[in-house]
């Protein structure tokens, strides 16, 4: 009797960052990490380690990822298992935000920033599911690369005993050692941002756009001997989210990220779904403060019309992949309290139509509406001339696609992107045409001050200086 594909072992059950330490944090080492978020979409973690096939683009080579995931999706084609988690083996990896200039007509990127390529995918025959619901963890193997589907089997079954001991592995168990402080500083202090916010201002009352997502960069020197998983592990305790992810580079680069956003969902039957965020408070230790900002952002015009207009931007790019008429939104301006900060978050969704899949949707609707305005090709090109830096994986999205065709990213905020020799995050926000220069400025404090101790000199207010 032929074993039923995808073959999967179950293992014993552990938090997946310790098989990932275990494993190390090398390159093409990803990790979608939703373990102890609190969410109730944080129910999965998959590890993805040692990729049969990588695909990398380099700033200023040409950029063809979406045929890449078409036909990798063609020959790895397969359908899942009921009783396994979602992502039973395909494609993940990283989208950096400068691959919208490749999808659509934009001015080049600009030659400073980070250094990571602009995308960075492999496909994972191998993966590690975590069910942190029922508390149960397995091993899962494709058979990619074989064509014939009589050879998948064996080639499952070799690759599960290759990968097993990986996976089981643990760790040297020593002291928590934070890595070495980072010193933050801004690309822009308080008054150039500011002026850029009346820029964006001035974009808007003369009808170019309806918002523009501004943003700026906190830049510290990368300290020799500096390990981005231990820089993860740092950060992990105090910012987990729902999609938090890692993610390993070649040359000593990562993607750290505790993204509470989602940015496009799929599964193998075509429904799509996209939550976009707009609108933020801190949260506060006591509740009824706590309770006083939450209805503040709840009631805020402002915020409510930033994030309407971000759901409209998305009803269409979604409408661009998705069958005529299916788009709806059943969420609008929902509040949503994570453990730093209160958002307000939409639910935009869809239906592809036959023949339709990942690479499709995300030919519509990269990069994030969120992370960039309305309408998007202008909200673009005006952010290329005020940051005038490449956002790198900031803003990006990291991104895990099944051989059946599901598939789940995230935007790439809240996000530590680690460049060969610095260490980078952005903060931002949506400008509007009622935006007031001091209070984005103060946002992207707020934003800043909530991330940035974890991990580095444990002190919130130091962060907050070194950001001005």
């Amino acid at each position: 009797m032929t074993p039923q594909l995808p073959l999967a072992e179950p293992l014993p059950y552990r938090d997946p960052l310790t098989a990932l330490a275990a494993a190390g944090g090398g390159a093409y080492t990803v990790l979608f990490d939703s373990a102890d978020s609190g969410d109730a979409r944080a129910r999965y973690s998959y590890l993805g380690l040692d990729p049969v096939e990588t695909f990398a683009v380099p700033h200023g080579a040409p950029a063809e990822p979406l045929r890449w995931i078409r036909e990798r999706l063609a020959r790895g084609a397969q359908p899942t298992r009921p009783d396994l988690p979602p992502f039973q083996g395909g494609i993940a990896g990283l989208l950096g935000y400068e691959l919208g200039a490749h999808l659509e007509t934009l001015p080049a990127p600009a030659g400073t920033g980070s250094d990571h390529p602009v995308a960075a995918l492999a496909v994972y025959d191998v993966i590690a599911a975590f069910d942190h619901h029922t508390q149960q963890a397995w091993l899962i193997a494709t058979g990619y690369p074989e064509r014939d589907p009589a050879a998948r089997p064996a080639r499952a079954r070799e690759r599960l005993d290759q990968l097993r001991p990986r996976v089981l592995a643990t760790a040297a168990q020593g002291p928590d050692v934070p890595p070495p402080a980072l010193t933050w500083h801004s690309d822009v202090d308080g008054r150039a941002y500011r002026d850029k916010v009346r820029r964006a201002n001035a974009y808007i009352r003369a009808g170019d756009v309806f918002q523009v997502n501004l943003s700026r960069e906190l830049v510290a020197d990368r300290p020799a001997g500096l390990d981005p998983l231990a820089l993860y592990r740092a950060m992990r305790g105090r910012t987990l989210a729902p999609f938090s992810a890692y993610m390993g580079l070649p040359g000593g680069r990562a993607v750290c990220s505790f993204s509470p956003e989602r940015f496009l969902q799929a599964d193998s039957a075509g429904h799509v779904e996209t939550r976009p965020i707009k609108g933020t408070r801190p949260r506060a230790l006591d509740p009824a403060a706590d309770a006083r900002f939450a209805e503040e952002l709840a009631g805020s015009a402002k915020d409510r019309a930033e994030n309407l207009m971000i759901v409209d931007l998305l009803r269409n790019d979604l409408a661009r992949a998705c069958r005529v008429g299916s788009v709806t939104v059943p969420q609008l301006c929902g509040l949503e309290s994570f453990r730093a900060v209160h958002h307000l978050v939409s639910v935009v969704r869809g239906q592809l139509p036959p023949g339709a899949g990942p690479a499709e949707l995300l030919g519509a609707a990269f990069p994030g509406g969120s992370i960039t305005g309305a309408p998007k090709i202008r909200a673009m090109e005006i952010i290329r001339e005020l940051e005038g830096r490449r956002r790198g994986p900031y803003c990006g999205s990291l991104a895990w696609i099944g051989f059946d065709g599901a598939m789940d990213s995230s935007i790439l905020i809240r996000t530590m992107s680690v460049d060969r020799e610095r260490v980078r995050y952005g903060v931002g926000g949506g400008i509007v045409a009622d935006s007031d220069p001091d209070a984005e400025w103060a946002e992207t404090e707020t934003k800043a001050a909530a991330f940035m101790a974890a991990g580095t000199d444990g002190d919130a207010r130091g962060a907050e200086r070194h950001a001005r």
